[in-house]
């Protein structure tokens, strides 16, 4: 049997990967008794861990949310995933937060894992001009957890032709794919297997009911979010090409892996294939250069309207309308 202390941080361990854990399975893993188990617990409440108990036959323990972020007990894995993601993440509002979280993390980071970080960190490219449309924390984290626990979860969803429904689903994975995130699901109010969008989720919220996970119907996720994405009407796509009066070699090195750049006289040719004509329009703004647009023609008249718009914000400062 393990000793008291490791066994506590076991024992923690196992209550942050699931939302439940059976008495009788945490007993049986821990290889204790079930009243040793119950001093294991309490030892975890004194140490500031809300941890909630059922009783009765089905009776067992999961850790709730708090007043306070107690400390957390992290595999090597989760710890590379948490470093990464601090240094390639944008949290608008929170740069200081993430840098303090970044630095208690490599503080007590064994040299092993920091070798994987560093290694990471340096073929990793962050998305400075994502076109995707912006996911609430809360939506993906609520989801994300249900996918990990296998919790059945309840959300409203608007369909793209503007229909709004609820829906009750088994979540299976969550997929990012062509700057959008999605998730694959078990639908129970349509009995089939679904994608869904997560910016067109609302208020997803965990049922409390645990499920067997299904077959799904492909190799991957992925897989089947490409086929069922293949069923669907394609997105209009802009073939853009403009001029740019500034050297190639700038515009490559701050564009390059969303635009293709080739030299020509006095600047060089930006050619780029979108579904989204703001993004094309918000990274060409973004270049800091003079510009004209070559092609298509609904492009060019999507700029001037930009271009009123801005004009008529400048002009409402000096007017004081």
């Amino acid at each position: 049997m393990a000793n008291t202390s490791s066994r506590t941080l076991r024992l923690l361990s196992f209550l942050q990967t699931h939302r439940y854990w059976p008495g009788s399975e945490l007993a049986e893993r821990l290889d204790v008794s079930p009243r040793t188990l119950r001093r294991d617990i309490d030892r975890l409440r004194e140490l500031g861990y809300p941890v909630d108990a059922s009783r009765g036959v089905d009776g067992g323990y999961q850790l709730a949310a708090g007043a306070a972020l107690p400390p957390l007990v992290m595999d090597d894995d989760e710890a590379v995933a948490l470093a990464v993601g601090l240094q390639t993440s944008a949290m608008a509002g929170a740069e200081e937060a993430s840098v303090r979280a970044l630095a208690k993390v490599i503080q007590v980071m064994p040299p092993r894992l920091r070798k994987r970080v560093d290694a990471l960190r340096a073929v990793t490219v962050p998305a400075q001009f994502s076109s995707g449309p912006v996911i609430d924390a809360q939506t993906l984290t609520v989801v994300a957890q249900a996918c990990r626990d296998t919790e059945r979860i309840r959300f409203g969803y608007t369909a793209h032709g503007g229909e709004t429904s609820h829906r009750e689903a088994e979540p299976h994975r969550l997929v990012p794919y062509g700057r959008r995130w999605y998730l694959i699901a078990y639908d129970l109010t349509r009995h089939a297997w679904r994608s869904f969008r997560l910016d067109r989720l609302t208020e997803p919220a965990p049922t409390g009911h645990r499920f067997r996970p299904r077959d799904l119907p492909a190799a991957d996720a992925a897989e089947f979010l490409k086929t069922s994405l293949g069923n669907l009407a394609p997105a209009p796509t802009y073939q853009i090409e403009v001029f740019m009066h500034a050297a190639a070699e700038t515009i490559r090195s701050r564009f390059g892996q969303w635009l293709t750049v080739t030299d020509a006289p006095g600047g060089c040719l930006i050619s780029m294939t979108t579904d989204s004509m703001d993004w094309a329009a918000l990274a060409l703004g973004a270049a800091g250069a003079e510009f004209e647009v070559r092609s298509p023609p609904e492009f060019a008249e999507y700029i001037k309207d930009w271009a009123a718009r801005f004009t008529r914000a400048a002009q409402s400062l000096t007017t004081g309308h």
